[in-house]
């Protein structure tokens, strides 16, 4: 994908168009400077690029993806294409892979701006609004960063923070006290070697091992070198009780 031209605002990377190519606009009027062909500004273009995509306004984002790739602009629309995968799309969907293999057809078999290439935009654009729309990325980020201040300020002022890290200070003892195993420092200073990892942080949840894992854990921890009680092979095997990691 494109890097290091992030179409923005009043700024970034200059026209990048042959000036020989689209030299004037559907009017017969010349170009002007990020002008596309139907006679608007790139950035508006672009800008509804994504908005349509994360609306699922299915016509409207084909119509944008098309108007950038047929007036130069392809660089900039699978630039807003890949920021929407990385900025409102769901995490784990697919479609990202759809969109990034149908960049490298349009930019790497065929002419940037020819018909297959506009084909290419449309189809990702498409199902880039098909998609699941979610922002949850931008504002776990968001959240993160202000929440690391708020705890930086509040550490200053000597006071308690308004609102604190999912896992508050991680220490031994504490919610999350069975990350502490033969992996980290505090875990060797106390002892928790490889059978604590086995019965304790080898565990999964909340749904546990699907069966036939389970058969093949119950059958691995028999043939173990160390022995394991009843208890410590139950507790194992046992989901994780997101109350009681």
């Amino acid at each position: 994908m494109s890097d290091g031209k992030q179409a923005t605002l009043g700024g970034g990377e200059a026209d990048t168009r042959d000036p020989d190519d689209h030299a004037t606009n559907d009017f017969g009027d010349a170009l002007d400077e990020h002008e596309t062909r139907g006679g608007y500004s790139r950035y508006d273009v672009a800008s509804l690029l994504q908005k349509a995509v994360r609306r699922s306004d299915e016509e409207c984002a084909a119509w944008a993806a098309w108007e950038l790739v047929r007036s130069g602009y392809a660089w900039n629309c699978w630039d807003r294409l890949a920021l929407y995968a990385v900025e409102d799309l769901r995490a784990g969907d697919e479609v990202v892979l759809t969109i990034d293999r149908y960049e490298r057809l349009a930019t790497e078999r065929w002419d940037t701006d020819g018909w297959k290439a506009r084909l290419c935009a449309i189809h990702a654009a498409l199902a880039a609004a098909r998609a699941t729309s979610t922002r949850e990325a931008t504002y776990a980020n968001e959240f993160f960063e202000r929440v690391a201040e708020e705890r930086a300020a509040a550490r200053e002022a000597d006071r308690e923070p308004v609102d604190d890290f999912p896992v508050g200070d991680l220490e031994p003892g504490g919610e999350f006290d069975v990350i502490f195993d033969q992996h980290t420092h505090d875990g060797t200073k106390m002892g928790r070697d490889g059978r604590y990892f086995i019965v304790h942080g080898a565990r999964v949840g909340p749904t546990g091992k699907p069966e036939l894992s389970r058969r093949w854990r119950r059958r691995s921890l028999a043939l173990a070198d160390r022995s394991y009680s009843d208890a410590e092979r139950s507790h194992a095997l046992a989901p994780v009780d997101p109350d009681d990691r």
